[in-house]
């Protein structure tokens, strides 16, 4: 962490082995530092031009497999979600590269989104068996419609920074080789407005979308059920293999 402006703090995904993949470490930071902090905007960006691909589950035993990987995106995936997007003053996601899966959702939870013109972003559920989940893909109506969450979804092609621009994914995109000034230069003027309108505003905005997205028990049951069913599927297995190997999958549809 570093506070590259007065009042702005920024949190900076370090992972470039793997991409930016979201590992436990990665997770229960953010987890911790949203806690602490009291910056009137904090920033949320990768290392170099990486930002995430996503969540760490490619190299798991095929014993623990589907054990380990719904543990990781059920609780400290989950938690570092809840942790951002429950921070009292308004968030920035600086993507200087890549925003995949669970990194792109990652970036949904804050408040306000700034990309590199040379990055894509993509969810890949259906290139991998997965079943996301019904508080992730909510977010992407929230911020796209339904039309453009199913095609985001359903298709599972990658987008580029223009064109999630044009659909709302992102508020705006860095001119060349300047987003990370533009970034601290966009936080610091957030950082400047009163306090207890941003923290204010900030609540009423989220209290008005959960009140739209309110759903009764037995359909949140069934959506669960079904999302943990694919962890012990042979298709999500196969999918995060074919994945790592580069290849086409071969889905057997159980």
């Amino acid at each position: 962490m570093d506070e590259p402006a007065p009042g702005v703090a920024r949190l900076t995904i370090s992972n470039p082995a793997k991409r930016g993949a979201l590992d436990h470490a990665i997770l229960d930071s953010f987890t911790s530092l949203m806690g602490t902090l009291d910056a009137r905007c904090v920033i949320i960006t990768g290392e170099k031009t990486t930002f995430s691909a996503g969540y760490d589950i490619g190299e798991r035993r095929d014993s623990v497999f589907a054990d380990e990987a719904e543990k990781l995106v059920a609780h400290p995936f989950g938690t570092a979600i809840s942790a951002i997007e429950a921070y009292r003053y308004p968030t920035l996601a600086a993507l200087n590269g890549h925003a995949i899966g669970g990194g792109l959702e990652l970036a949904l939870a804050c408040d306000l989104r700034l990309a590199a013109g040379t990055i894509a972003l993509g969810m890949p559920p259906a290139k991998l068996g997965l079943v996301y989940s019904h508080t992730g893909i909510r977010k992407f109506i929230d911020t796209i419609g339904a039309a453009r969450t199913r095609e985001l979804f359903l298709i599972g092609r990658r987008i580029d920074a223009r064109t999630a621009r044009a659909w709302g994914l992102v508020n705006a995109v860095a001119e060349d080789g300047r987003l990370a000034e533009e970034a601290i230069e966009l936080a610091a003027e957030i950082a400047a407005n009163a306090p207890l309108a941003q923290a204010g505003n900030k609540r009423v905005i989220r209290a008005v979308l959960d009140a739209q997205a309110q759903m009764d028990p037995e359909t949140e049951r069934e959506l669960l059920e079904l999302r943990r069913a694919c962890f012990s599927s042979e298709d999500f297995r196969e999918g995060v293999r074919a994945f790592a190997e580069k290849r086409p999958p071969r889905w057997q549809g159980k």
